[in-house]
């Protein structure tokens, strides 16, 4: 089969395969400006708790859950990534990014009045709902306005405000801990949406694509019930559960039944929710994998390094934050830069071979962390990680984008997102897992061993922790007060239970880098259609 037979298969059954008339102007600067807003308060919806997550612990309780504060926003934006992809190719992306934005303020403001750790919970899940659109809606329309060619360029800009929401999430997260409460770290949202929403409704002008809406119910609800078993055995596996009890082998079944399900259903379905002619395009095969190890790896790295920072550095919300700037400046610059020399030059295969590389250095790196280390030590590690991640996030959605005509962009996109945002979605969840159930596990081994270095006020301590209460509670200012042999054992429960984690990661990166070889170095189109 040619490259232009696989390229035409790719575009589902009844895709409108002739150019979509472009409008006669596109006022670049204000819809991209839209766009990264929507990124932004996205991406920032990510990162912004990883901060305040001790301190809403210690507000609201529930310890036991921490992870999924975290968790189902990534899940409930992973099961929305392939639906507004899809939607947006037949309906148009414009009413789908208001949407998608109403729909994150809705859920900033239920957040922001929940009064314990469930309802928080639910409103990151509402949240996650349009997150998910205004992820793959911002790369999606990107591409309905600026060839592949000079895209490039603006990927790199996207990737750099990932990065710079990567340090402000946290950043932010400890200023509204430290200052007016955590919950202004969801009202700030509110008017950012705002603004947003009035650059989208008024300024954001798209061409029609699609013929109409024709939602391929059998695969969503296939896609969502399959999705969320994943992510409740990535949770709840070795943690809540053992391995082997029957909830987690009943979740294990009920992912594979609906996973041959799903492939089933859109072999035949006339308008798939994620075509299986994607998967002929090899670019779009390899890159895909590849995204999806990056997943695990990027989410599960970021999402609980500012709690590390916290508690094992003694450093307040604020600070935490402060200390991912090497990060952001390691992801930033390459992004900005590889952008444009990729716009120049047309070439790009081996930057993110390169920089899952150097992914791999940063995360044996993280992984071989001690307590005390210094925090310079720390920086560079982070700035090396970040480096990495930089040279090759966005440029794994160009490629997917170059390999497509625009009538399937959308829905190319939405897939590749899908299975990063999977593997993000496990990476959060098996980090967050394994580390809760490790913490648990050393600090009941080590606290009765340093409480019994303090006599009698030592051992109602212990017996605070056994039963939970005090676990269940910790938070930086709490760690600081207890007295030393306490404060070390438990400032080394938390080093050693969370980065060696790390080391296992760093054979998934390696494959990822093998992966990435094979990609096929097509020249970047020069116009939008």
């Amino acid at each position: 089969m040619s490259e232009t037979d696989i390229r035409t298969t790719a575009a589902p059954p009844g895709a409108d395969r002739s150019p979509a008339p472009a409008p006669t102007t596109h006022n670049v600067p204000l819809v991209f400006t839209s766009l990264l807003l929507g990124m932004l308060i996205v991406s920032l919806g990510q990162m912004i708790f990883a901060t305040a997550l001790p301190t809403i612990v210690a507000d609201l309780g529930g310890v036991d859950r921490m992870s999924w504060v975290i968790t189902v926003y990534l899940l409930t934006m992973t099961i929305g990534l392939p639906v507004y992809g899809k939607l947006g190719d037949q309906i148009g992306r414009k009413p789908l990014f208001v949407t998608a934005i109403l729909l994150f303020s809705a859920g900033s403001l239920l957040g922001a009045l929940a009064w314990n750790i469930d309802l928080l919970i639910a409103a990151r899940a509402v949240q996650g709902l349009g997150g998910g659109g205004l992820m793959v809606l911002s790369q999606a329309i990107v591409a309905d306005v600026v060839p592949a060619r000079q895209r490039g360029r603006y990927m790199g800009v996207m990737g750099a405000v990932f990065g710079l929401s990567s340090v402000l999430g946290p950043l932010l997260g400890g200023f509204f801990t430290e200052g007016p409460g955590w919950r202004w770290a969801l009202w700030f949202n509110l008017p950012v949406c705002l603004i947003a929403l009035v650059v989208a409704v008024v300024w954001l002008r798209l061409p029609n694509r699609g013929s109409g809406r024709r939602t391929d119910w059998p695969g969503t609800l296939l896609m969502a019930v399959g999705t969320t078993a994943l992510i409740l055995i990535s949770s709840w596996g070795g943690n809540r559960y053992d391995w082997t009890d029957p909830v987690i082998l009943g979740m294990g079944a009920l992912f594979l039944v609906c996973a041959v399900a799903f492939v089933q259903v859109e072999r035949r379905s006339p308008h798939p929710l994620i075509p299986m002619t994607l998967f002929a395009e090899r670019n779009f095969s390899v890159s895909t994998a590849a995204g999806l190890l990056i997943g695990v790896a990027m989410f599960g790295c970021m999402a609980y390094l500012p709690t590390y920072i916290q508690m094992v550095h003694g450093l307040g919300p604020t600070a935490a934050g402060l200390m991912m700037i090497p990060m952001m400046i390691g992801m930033m610059g390459t992004s900005i830069v590889v952008g444009n020399i990729v716009s120049r030059t047309g070439r790009y295969k081996w930057y993110p071979v390169a920089g899952t590389l150097i992914m791999g250095v940063g995360l044996w790196l993280i992984g071989s962390l001690q307590a005390g280390d210094t925090l310079v030590h720390l920086g560079v590690v982070l700035f090396v990680f970040g480096f990495g991640l930089g040279l090759c996030m966005q440029l794994l959605v160009l490629i997917v984008q170059n390999a497509f005509p625009i009538s399937v962009v959308g829905t190319a996109t939405a897939s590749n997102n899908f299975f990063r945002q999977i593997g993000g979605t496990m990476g959060s969840a098996i980090v967050g897992s394994l580390f809760v159930s490790r913490l648990a596990d050393l600090m009941g081994e080590r606290i009765p061993a340093a409480a019994a270095q303090l006599g009698p006020e030592g051992a109602r301590l212990a017996e605070t922790f056994a039963h939970g209460s005090g676990a269940n509670s910790m938070s930086p200012e709490i760690l600081a007060g207890l007295p030393g042999p306490l404060h070390d054992a438990i400032v080394g429960a938390y080093n050693d239970a969370l980065v060696p984690i790390y080391h296992m990661v760093v054979p998934l990166i390696l494959v990822a880098t093998v992966l990435l070889l094979f990609v096929r170095e097509d020249t970047l189109k020069e116009t939008v259609d």
